[in-house]
């Protein structure tokens, strides 16, 4: 069971939302857990650099290119951003 409580989760998954909006000029009614992330935010190449760093000064943990294979919707983005954050703490 994760140590992490409902609230973390909340306050991480605002603080995505809001860098997302800031950064990548999103309408926040847009970003939906099932939302798909890249056609969402229309990401390019570029903006997936733009995203990494984000998350690294944001959460303070390194993030992989191979890390985001795996992410399609905004769901699978906040569980891996929680789960790198979960890990660090331990």
């Amino acid at each position: 069971m994760s140590m992490t409580g409902t609230l973390e989760r909340e306050e991480i998954i605002g603080k995505i939302n809001d860098f997302l909006v800031e950064e990548f000029e999103v309408e926040r009614e847009l970003i939906s857990p099932e939302a798909n992330l890249k056609e969402t935010l229309d990401l390019d190449s570029l903006d997936y650099v733009d995203l990494v760093v984000e998350v690294e000064s944001n959460f303070g943990f390194k993030v992989s290119p191979e890390d985001f294979v795996n992410i399609a919707t905004f769901q699978n983005f906040y569980d891996y951003v929680i789960n790198k954050v979960e890990a660090e703490k331990s």
